[in-house]
C-alpha cells in the first residue's frame, strides 16, 4: 500500500507506556463531566454508598456511577448493556472512570436507586449556570411535549377501549359457534380437525373475555379509569391527531441561552394547569423577583394566569376562545368594550350592558351583564338569537386583560416561544431516537428525564462558552 498514510505496526512494542491522558484532549467534554461531578458534594445531595461498609466487597463509588451516565446521556447512549460495553473499549469512558468496568446491571441499579439524588445534580448544573450569569434576561417560555413510556397502547384500557374489545370478542364467539353448527350439520356423527379447531378457537375466545372482565373490574377501582399493565402511571394521551401511551413533560426554558431552567414529568394529557406550577419552580431556579412567561393558547386558564400574577409573574399568551357565536357568525366576546370606571360593557351598536347579578359556576364567580334595549337593537340579528345579549365577566378578569394587552404590546412573543422550546424538545428526541423512555413509573422516568435535560444544558453550555471556560468556571 505504497503513496498511502500508514498505521502503526500492532506488535510494535514501545519504551515507554504510552498515558490514557494522551488520548483526552483538553476541550474534550469528558473532562467537563469529571470536573462537575467532582465538585459534587454527593452526600449532601442523598447519593447512597458514598460511605463504604466496613464488611463485605467493596462497591463502586457513586462519583464513578455518575460519571458513566453523564457520559452515556451526553452520548445518546442511555441503556445499561451499552454503557458496560462502552467502559470496555471507549477510550473517553475509560479515561473517565478509571478503566473501572462495573457489569450492567450495577449501572442500572444505580439509577434505578438514586433517582432524587440524580434529579438534584441536574438542579445542581442550572444553579451553576446562574452563578455563572447566563440567565440575565428574566423570561422563559414554557411547553409541554408528549413521550412515549415502555408500555404498548395493547396493554393500555380505557372504559371505550374495554368496551370495544369486548365487542369484537363476542362477535368473534358469535361467528365460531355459527361455523361449529354448520360444521355438525355436515358431520353430525364424527368429530373433524375442523370442528377441533373451532372448539379451541372459542375457548380461546371466551378466555380473553374472561380477562378482559377481570381487567374492567381493575379498570373500574382506578381514580381515573384507566389502566397500564406494563408501566402503571402510564397514561393514553392525544397527540398530532393520533394517540399515545405515555407521558407529558413539562419544561420551562430561558429565552437567551435556550437552557432548560426547570422540568417535570406530568401524567395529565393538557397543559392547562400547568403554567402557574412550572412558572414558580423556573423563578425559584433563577431566583428572581420577577419573570416574564411566553407560553401558547394550551395553558389558557384564568386561575392560573391569576396564581402567576400573585407570585410576580407576568404571562404572556393568546386567549383561548372557546365561544361559538363567532362560528355561527355572530358578534363575539372581543366586540364589547369594557369601563371599569363604571363597570360596564358598550356593545358595538353603542348600548351599555350593566351588571344585573352574580353567580358562581365550575367555583369561578362570574358577573351577568346585558342591556334592556336589545329587543329594538338594529344589530340584534347579528348578535343573539335571545331576548337579550349577556356577557359574563370573572370576578379576576382584569388580569387576562392585562395579560392581553401585554400581548399587544410584544407581537414577537409567540416567535419567541416557538424558536424558543420548540427545538428543545426536537432536540431531546432526536437524542432518545425513535424509541421510549427506558424505565418505568413515573418517578424512575423523571429520574431518566433528569439525565437527559442535564446531558443538553451541559452540551449547550459548552456551545456557549467553550469547554476549558467551564472548566474554570467550575472550579471556581
Amino acid at each position: 500500500m505504497k503513496r498511502f498514510i500508514q498505521g502503526q505496526d500492532r506488535t510494535q512494542s514501545t519504551l515507554l507506556p504510552e498515558l490514557l491522558d494522551e488520548y483526552i484532549t483538553e476541550d474534550n467534554p469528558v473532562r467537563v463531566i469529571d470536573a462537575f461531578v467532582d465538585q459534587l458534594d454527593l452526600a449532601d445531595l442523598g447519593f447512597e454508598g458514598v460511605d463504604p461498609a466496613q464488611t463485605g466487597r467493596p462497591s463502586y463509588h457513586p462519583s464513578v456511577m455518575l460519571k458513566i451516565y453523564i457520559y452515556g446521556y451526553l452520548n445518546r447512549i442511555q441503556s445499561s448493556r451499552r454503557l458496560e460495553a462502552e467502559a470496555n473499549r471507549n477510550v473517553e469512558l475509560m479515561w473517565l472512570v478509571a478503566r473501572l468496568n462495573p457489569d450492567f446491571k450495577t449501572i442500572a441499579r444505580f439509577r434505578h436507586g438514586n433517582g432524587p439524588a440524580i434529579r438534584k445534580v441536574c438542579s445542581q448544573f442550572v444553579e451553576l449556570c446562574r452563578r455563572m450569569h447566563l440567565f440575565t434576561d428574566a423570561m422563559i417560555a414554557i411547553d409541554g411535549s408528549k413521550f412515549k413510556a415502555v408500555n404498548n397502547c395493547d396493554k393500555n384500557y380505557t372504559q371505550a377501549k374495554i368496551k370495544k374489545r369486548m365487542q369484537e370478542v363476542e362477535k368473534n364467539i358469535q361467528q365460531y359457534l355459527e361455523d361449529l353448527e354448520a360444521a355438525d350439520i355436515r358431520s353430525p356423527k364424527q368429530s373433524t380437525s375442523h370442528q377441533v379447531r373451532l372448539t379451541e378457537r372459542i375457548a380461546m375466545f371466551q378466555a380473553q373475555m374472561k380477562s378482559l372482565e377481570t381487567i374492567e373490574s381493575e379498570l373500574q377501582a382506578t381514580p381515573d379509569k384507566q389502566l397500564s399493565q406494563t408501566d402503571p402511571d402510564a397514561r393514553s394521551m392525544q397527540h398530532r391527531g393520533g394517540g399515545i401511551v405515555g407521558y407529558n413533560v413539562q419544561a420551562a426554558v430561558d429565552t437567551k441561552h435556550h437552557l432548560i431552567v426547570a422540568h417535570e414529568v406530568t401524567t395529565a394529557g393538557h397543559d392547562r394547569t400547568q403554567l402557574a406550577n412550572m412558572s414558580k419552580q423556573a423563578k425559584d431556579a433563577l431566583q428572581k423577583e420577577t419573570l416574564t412567561v411566553v407560553a401558547d393558547k394550551g395553558y389558557y386558564k384564568g386561575e392560573e394566569v391569576a396564581a402567576c400574577v400573585e407570585n410576580g409573574i407576568t404571562p404572556i399568551m393568546p386567549k383561548c376562545l372557546t365561544s361559538g357565536n363567532k362560528a355561527n357568525g355572530l358578534f363575539d366576546k372581543r366586540h364589547f368594550v369594557y369601563d371599569p370606571k363604571s363597570n360596564t360593557y358598550q356593545c358595538p351598536a353603542g348600548e351599555l350592558l350593566i351588571e344585573r347579578f352574580r353567580s358562581l359556576e365550575k367555583g369561578k364567580h362570574l358577573i351577568n351583564y346585558w342591556s334592556s334595549n336589545c329587543k329594538h337593537c338594529t344589530l340584534k340579528s347579528s348578535c343573539t338569537t335571545s331576548d337579550q345579549r349577556r356577557v359574563k365577566r370573572w370576578e379576576n378578569e382584569e388580569v387576562l386583560d392585562q395579560m392581553q394587552s401585554n400581548l399587544e404590546n410584544m407581537p414577537d412573543a409567540m416567535k419567541i416561544r416557538r424558536c424558543t422550546i420548540e427545538h428543545t424538545f426536537g432536540t431531546l428526541k432526536h437524542w432518545m431516537g425513535a424509541s421510549h423512555f427506558l424505565m418505568k413509573t413515573k418517578a424512575h422516568v423523571s429520574t431518566e428525564m433528569s439525565l437527559h435535560v442535564l446531558a443538553y444544558n451541559m452540551k449547550r453550555v459548552m456551545s456557549i462558552m467553550g469547554s476549558v471556560a467551564l472548566i474554570k468556571a467550575i472550579a471556581t
